[in-house]
């Protein structure tokens, strides 16, 4: 299988206080293949966000190389690095970051708009992703009328709206009750499988990411070598 995703050598150091510098990673390097689901795991502090946010060409790394589809993207301008976020990547956080003046229709509906996507056929994918994850039936209530779980399946198909290669989430059950946190896991592994995604999905979850294909530790700043599940 091709690679979709590969780091190569990432370091990333922060300033902040004392002592001055923290180096957050050390040379990390991980490789996605094409329809794989791997888990990254670490406790909190030990850069999880940051190297997702790195991956994800949110934030540039001090040395190191993020290659996405065989093109190195490390050194795109800004425009070309957004352009490939919106094509190529789904972002998914433990916090949904929903709109709550917008439906949740209207929330997967916006970042088609955003990609020059029709009207007619946002909405017509818009209604068919929330349909997949249960949410027919509530596809024109706001965030504050939905239950957490149920905002975080929309936040997962704002995520599928622009039919992106890569999914990122970070943590995306670590705000949920653990039966909660298990059906959105199940429903979202199972659309990734039947879509052919790539994803790479932090959580503290062990149980969780004993289901996916790899597990990856981070630990010190590296990624340990993978373990299979």
């Amino acid at each position: 299988m091709n690679d979709v995703l590969r780091l190569e050598g990432i370091a990333k150091t922060y300033k902040q206080g004392e002592p001055g510098e923290v180096q957050v990673l050390k040379g990390a390097a991980l490789n996605l293949a094409e329809g794989e689901v791997v888990a990254l795991v670490a406790p909190s502090g030990a850069g999880k966000s940051t190297l997702l946010h790195i991956a994800g060409l949110l934030e540039t790394p001090d040395t190191g190389r993020v290659i996405l589809g065989g093109e190195d993207a490390t050194g795109l301008r800004d425009r070309a690095r957004t352009g490939l976020r919106r094509d190529r990547i789904g972002f998914i956080y433990q916090f949904h970051h929903l709109l709550p003046e917008f439906s949740a229709l209207e929330n997967v509906v916006l970042p088609q708009s955003a990609a020059g996507k029709a009207a007619a056929e946002a909405k017509a994918r818009a209604e068919s992703l929330l349909d997949s994850v249960g949410l027919a039936a509530r596809m024109h209530h706001r965030p504050a009328e939905l239950s957490g779980g149920e905002q975080q399946r929309v936040a997962f198909c704002r995520a599928l709206a622009n039919a992106p290669q890569i999914l990122l989430a970070d943590e995306p059950t670590g705000n949920l009750d653990p039966a909660t946190s298990d059906t959105v896991f199940e429903r979202m592994t199972a659309i990734v499988r039947e879509t052919g995604l790539s994803a790479l999905i932090a959580t503290h979850n062990l149980e969780l990411a004993s289901r996916m294909d790899r597990v990856l530790h981070l630990k010190d700043g590296v990624l340990l070598p993978p373990q299979a599940t």
